[in-house]
């Protein structure tokens, strides 16, 4: 028990999401997790896209390419959250390099 009041005690503040800390990230870290959340998004949006089109297609007897779900939605997505991603991990970058 005094274990982890005393790990808490050292924090210093950085904030978390999900239990994972948000602070000390190196330039390497930072790039790699804003590259994989843009990473994942295009995947995930891209297969809920290709089966909403599924869908589309076999309920209302429509020829939608499928090739609409990579162009019109997982690309975009995977780009916003990189461009939101970024910034964001570079902050977090400076903040820690500030820090030491």
């Amino acid at each position: 028990m005094e274990r982890a009041e005393s790990a808490r005690s050292r924090r210093t503040g950085g904030g978390t999401v999900l239990g994972f800390p948000l602070e000390g990230f190196g330039l390497f870290t930072s790039l790699l997790l804003a590259f994989a959340a843009a990473f994942f998004t295009f995947f995930a949006s891209t297969c809920v896209a290709i089966f909403s089109l599924l869908g589309w297609n076999l309920i209302g007897h429509h020829t939608v390419s499928y090739a609409d779900s990579y162009r019109y939605v997982g690309f975009p997505a995977g780009l916003v959250v990189l461009i939101v991603a970024l910034p964001v991990f570079g902050v977090l970058w400076v903040r820690a390099k500030l820090r030491k």
